[in-house]
């Protein structure tokens, strides 16, 4: 009979912040990993991540007050009540 093996994976995560050098290039020092450890790498650009968020919600995070929190909202446009 055939024997089927499961290969079970874990991934463990690690994640900081670096900025690139004038050179283009990144350096990685002191990773929690053992040498022939296989890794998959992902780099995403910081300040383009904020940006985008910003202009997507331009009024999160702006301070904002009530005038009439209780009051009618186009009262006035209901025809039912005309």
């Amino acid at each position: 009979m055939n024997e089927v093996k499961k290969r079970i994976t874990t991934m463990q995560t690690h994640h900081l912040k670096a900025t690139i050098s004038n050179d283009r290039r990144l350096v990685i020092n002191g990773l929690p990993f053992s040498p022939g450890d296989i890794v998959e790498i992902t780099i995403k650009a910081y300040q383009e991540k904020i940006k985008e968020y910003e202009s997507r919600y331009p009024l999160r995070g702006k301070p904002f007050r009530y005038v009439d929190p209780f009051g009618s909202v186009a009262e006035d446009d209901w025809e039912v009540l005309k």
